[in-house]
């Protein structure tokens, strides 16, 4: 009953509380609508929402009005890669995710978060991390089985 009258001022407090300490002036700039800040929050929301299309670095810039080298500083300050390397990690993990559900194979996983040369998404997905797309899915698929199952996998395997 209490948590109704209370919840807000705390949530005021918490927030008085980090305006003043170290972190103060970060938070205010965050906080500003058409900061550098706020606009690498929004340069990170449209690469993740259209990730699996071409990024144009100059388009992008202009909508957020910026210059291009200075979106690449700032975005690489903030989340210490470059929007194209940020892209291609969105890219990547997604297609992993898409393998792991097992509704696409590595050809078509490449295709569907916008690479358009398999053998070129391979390679970038092997760089990643380190392991071709199959082998990878397969190591943590199994990595992800009970251990029961996978004794028993073994133990059926006809050694017994």
């Amino acid at each position: 009953r209490d948590y109704a009258a209370l919840a807000p001022l705390t949530a005021r407090e918490i927030v008085y509380r980090l305006a003043l300490g170290e972190q103060g002036g970060r938070l205010r700039q965050i906080a500003v609508i058409g900061g550098r800040a706020h606009r690498m929050t929004k340069a990170i929301e449209l690469i993740r929402r259209d990730y699996d299309k071409p990024l144009r670095i100059a388009g992008l810039a202009r909508r957020l009005g910026m210059s291009p080298s200075g979106l690449h500083h700032h975005f690489k300050a903030v989340t210490a890669m470059s929007p194209l390397q940020f892209q291609k990690q969105i890219r990547l993990q997604e297609a992993r995710r898409l393998l792991l559900l097992g509704d696409s194979d590595a050809a078509t996983a490449g295709l569907q978060v916008g690479y358009d040369d398999a053998s070129h998404f391979n390679r970038e997905y092997k760089r990643f991390f380190g392991e071709p797309p199959i082998r990878d899915v397969e190591r943590l698929r199994d990595w992800e089985s009970p251990p029961m199952s996978r004794g028993s996998r073994r133990a059926s395997s006809g050694t017994g």
